[in-house]
């Protein structure tokens, strides 16, 4: 049988660095084929090249065997290809269903746009039953969450007839029991011939369901593997390039008792952007020197009490209570920085960093409104830089070869440090992290681990929101699980996952 998808030789710059050098990979037809490798190793640089979005300054793509130059995504998709993205592509103003429709094949039947976007939505529910999601078509995507912009994503590519599927950290965002389902729906996809391609960093994903693991380093391919033959720690130290004891998530760190209550939120209600309820009555307390992990599905209004305690608009009912300073709701975000308040959004790259401004103006940016730094039409820029120069050197931010470097050229995992370095650059009281190791290789995701042990460890109260329970269970000092706007259940650690996954269920 030929081969679905090839790389050889691949090399490509990008102003002068080279992110690929002589890379290579190759999926055959009716296999899961997963990539491994740190954040910057290359392997969203090589499967951008596979999806059409970069063209390589040397090497050949071979489909089905077949040589082929392409000329944009849409060349990809004509010969089968498609790549749902770590950062997603949804246009905002757009229902589920329009988005869909942007890249879906037309019918022979379809005579009107009606017509055509009514069986759109036919197939984007049959398609969201069988995998097990839940989206509503009508649905604009500037009102779903994270998790639900990934289901999205996903149900974009397999409605545009892909056959070589290219996912990238596909279940970053999900439960234990949506990444089974998608997984196990890929796996029948590769059973009926297609080829998948699932680029993570989460290695009971590869043993579990991948045929073949390649591992990339550094811009270049090291080994490809069966992953039955290969262990867990022969992995990690092929993905870092040496041993590392962090070949599972660690357990949750062993804090002092907590002290007082910092944060207390009481009946808090509110609604998302689209108008649609998403807080109900939401309860909880945050103490100094712990960190309260919160889990659950995405969608059941984790993101709306982010933005509530971020400052973000939006209509509020009940109260947020910070100790030493009173009701948190008619505080401006801007002033909640002066508070103490940190944050680590989900999406780093819409609502932490504003890519086409430097890494010592996305550094500066949180203190520069105090005056910080001068007046804003007078910015002392020198000592901008030489701060982020200290904050970049403490954080180890890779990547950075000058400050005045745009922060969209940084790699997922040094872009959250570039956030971290940020945030922690003045000793937080209270810290926000929404998903903090999303999307990140395990040394990156360890390391972003290690400074939220550290805030709490210094006396922070940090919230932990995250659809990766593996995450909250090896961080969290008391664990919360949130379903339809409410929290309905806390477990003291060590947690029963068992007990947690069934209260995210009973009350689904």
């Amino acid at each position: 049988m030929p081969t679905a998808l090839e790389l050889r030789g691949v090399r490509k710059t990008f102003d002068g660095f080279a992110a690929l050098t002589g890379a290579h990979f190759s999926a055959r037809w009716g296999e899961v084929h997963a990539l491994l490798g740190e954040n910057g190793a290359g392997k969203s640089s090589l499967m951008n090249i596979a999806a059409g979005l970069y063209a390589p300054d040397s090497g050949e793509l071979l489909v089905d065997d077949n040589p082929v130059r392409l000329s944009g995504p849409r060349d990809a998709a004509r010969h089968r290809i498609g790549m749902v993205h770590q950062h997603f592509k949804l246009v905002k103003p757009f229902t589920v269903a329009q988005n869909i429709l942007l890249t879906a094949p037309p019918a022979a039947e379809d005579r009107t746009h009606g017509q055509r976007l009514r069986r759109i939505t036919r197939e984007i529910a049959m398609r969201a039953q069988a995998i097990g999601f839940d989206v509503d078509p009508g649905r604009r995507a500037e009102s779903l969450s994270v998790a639900e912009q990934q289901r999205v994503e996903i149900l974009k590519v397999m409605l545009a007839g892909a056959r070589i599927l290219i996912l990238d950290e596909p279940t970053a965002v999900l439960t234990d029991q949506e990444a089974r389902s998608l997984l196990q729906t890929m796996r029948h996809l590769a059973s009926e011939g297609a080829a998948v391609v699932l680029v993570t960093h989460k290695m009971a994903d590869v043993k579990q369901f991948a045929d073949q693991v390649t591992v990339m380093r550094g811009g270049r391919t090291v080994a490809t593997a069966d992953p039955a033959q290969v262990s867990v720690a022969e992995l990690v130290r092929l993905t870092v390039g040496a041993t590392s004891s962090e070949a599972t998530r660690t357990e949750a760190g062993k804090a002092g008792a907590s002290g007082d209550v910092l944060l207390s939120i009481r009946g808090l209600r509110g609604a998302s952007s689209s108008g649609r309820p998403a807080l109900d009555g939401v309860d909880l307390s945050l103490r100094a020197g712990e960190i309260y992990g919160l889990a659950g599905v995405g969608g059941n209004g984790q993101g709306e009490l982010a933005a509530a305690i971020m400052g973000l608009p939006g209509a509020l009912e009940g109260e947020m209570h910070l100790a030493g300073h009173g009701d948190l709701r008619a505080t401006p975000a801007p002033e909640r920085r002066g508070l103490g308040i940190a944050a680590i959004p989900a999406d780093r790259y819409g609502l932490a960093l504003a890519g086409a401004l430097s890494v010592a103006e996305n550094f500066a940016i949180g203190q520069a409104h105090l005056g910080s730094y001068g007046p804003a039409w007078r910015l002392d820029r020198r000592r901008m830089e030489r701060e982020a120069g200290e904050a970049v050197a403490a954080f180890n931010v890779q990547g950075v070869r000058t400050m005045r470097q745009k922060a969209a050229l940084l790699s997922g995992g040094n872009a959250q440090k570039l956030v971290l370095a940020r945030e922690f650059g003045k000793k937080p009281r209270l810290v926000l992290a929404h998903s903090p190791s999303r999307g990140l290789d395990v040394r990156a995701g360890a390391e972003v681990h290690a400074r939220l042990r550290a805030a709490r460890d210094a006396g922070a109260a940090v919230l932990l929101i995250s659809e990766d329970l593996d995450e909250v269970l090896a961080l969290a000092d008391r664990v919360g699980v949130m379903t339809r706007g409410r929290i309905v259940g806390e477990f003291a650690q060590p947690a029963d996952r068992q007990a947690i996954g069934q209260a995210m269920v009973d009350h689904g």
